[in-house]
């Protein structure tokens, strides 16, 4: 019944920009924690920006300044947008959602309900 769509990805250079979507069915974003994963070939999975009910954004190191999480609740829709994109950025990236507000540690997998089926992002140098 909850849906989680990914787009946006594609084959960008590097120093590039892409914005990543991910829409919402089944279920109201609103006042949920929300966020941005990404897994590369033969890498676990990683978090890469969280946004949390109240709006508080987090980011990983690795894309702190150069990625920016956004929610846009009357189109029930998350967004990644990418610039200055690098090629050890190239993975799936995938967009997560919990019923809470707040998550105790935004980088678990475990920590969110709902995913999406991902968006191939790959960068060349």
């Amino acid at each position: 019944q909850v849906l989680l769509v990914e787009s946006g990805g594609g084959s960008v250079q590097a120093g590039g920009s892409l914005r990543l979507s991910c829409t919402v069915s089944g279920y109201t974003i609103n006042w949920h924690s929300m966020g941005w994963f990404r897994q590369a070939l033969g890498k676990k999975r990683e978090g890469i920006a969280h946004i949390d009910g109240y709006g508080t954004t987090t980011y990983a190191d690795s894309v702190k300044g150069r990625f920016t999480i956004s929610r846009d609740n009357a189109k029930n829709t998350l967004y990644l947008e990418m610039d200055s994109l690098k090629p050890e950025d190239t993975a799936m990236y995938y967009c997560a959602a919990d019923d809470r507000a707040w998550v105790r540690n935004p980088w678990v997998p475990g920590e969110y309900m709902y995913w999406g089926q991902g968006t191939q992002v790959t960068v060349s140098a």
